[in-house]
């Protein structure tokens, strides 16, 4: 039996933008074979929901998760801006790195209704718009992010080095209050958010090219590795294996599934 597996990305509702990266759907199709599924970080605390399950917090890791998805699997969800979590959730993002929790603490007493909602939604797209309406809901107390780890944010995701004592001293503040205050917005450091976004970065480079596999070391060098070799390393611990493996994979299993033109233009440069 073959595997029937799409991902589908698009952007939030503008009242969300400032808060949110973008919306996400995963299914997998009732007659499809069980979807072994490997995630890279991301840099984000996503709010998921699956149909028929409670909503989670996935905070943002510093590995690949791994699951096995059951044919007929729909889930849903909502990518937080790496610099809005914390103001979003009430919490310092550094205490759910590497940590999934139930949304309780998000919804309170209202969660139970969104499991609900999620769960008699008529398609993906509109079991999302209804995650996309809780966290809504939430945004009216919500301060606006740490404009400082913002606009460090902007930096790392547009490109630029990661050293804390240029990024520092670009943003008037103290390598050691930068650092603070990206844990405690982003749960990760600016070194770590830098090595996760330029491996993001490569992934796009690979979306956008025909047959990646191919031109590995290109690609390596155009995210910003020193070569193949440096990419491997990082691939290795982000991803759980060398890139050559998963791009194969990609190409011949789920390439044409997919629509990630939400989260990966902006690392190009390009609109959404």
């Amino acid at each position: 039996m073959t595997v029937a597996h799409t991902v589908r990305e698009w952007r939030p509702a503008a009242a969300l933008a400032r808060h949110v990266t973008c919306v996400w759907a995963q299914t997998v199709a009732p007659h499809s074979a069980a979807f072994a599924h490997r995630k890279a970080p991301t840099g984000s605390v996503e709010i998921v929901c699956a149909v028929g399950s409670t909503p989670r917090v996935v905070g943002p890791q510093t590995g690949p998760i791994e699951e096995t998805l059951a044919p007929g699997t729909t889930i849903v969800g909502v990518r937080l801006r790496p610099e809005a979590a914390a103001a979003v959730l009430g919490v310092p993002t550094s205490v759910l790195v590497d940590r999934t929790v139930d949304a309780d603490a998000l919804w309170d007493r209202d969660r139970g209704r969104l499991q609900e909602r999620v769960g008699a939604a008529g398609s993906a797209e509109d079991a999302a718009a209804h995650l996309q309406r809780a966290v809504l809901a939430r945004l009216d107390d919500v301060p606006a992010p740490d404009p400082v780890v913002a606009e460090g944010v902007r930096r790392l995701t547009t490109g630029r080095r990661a050293g804390v004592a240029a990024m520092a001293s670009a943003l008037f503040i103290s390598e050691r209050q930068l650092r603070r205050r990206f844990e405690t917005a982003t749960g990760l450091t600016p070194t770590t958010l830098h090595r996760i976004l330029r491996f993001q970065r490569f992934l796009a480079l690979a979306w956008t090219t025909d047959r990646p596999s191919t031109e590995i070391g290109r690609l390596a060098v155009e995210a910003g590795y020193t070569d193949q070799a440096h990419l491997n390393h990082e691939a290795v611990r982000l991803e759980g294996r060398p890139p050559a493996a998963f791009l194969t994979e990609s190409e011949e299993r789920c390439g044409c599934g997919h629509d990630h033109s939400a989260s990966y233009a902006p690392l190009l440069g390009r609109p959404a």
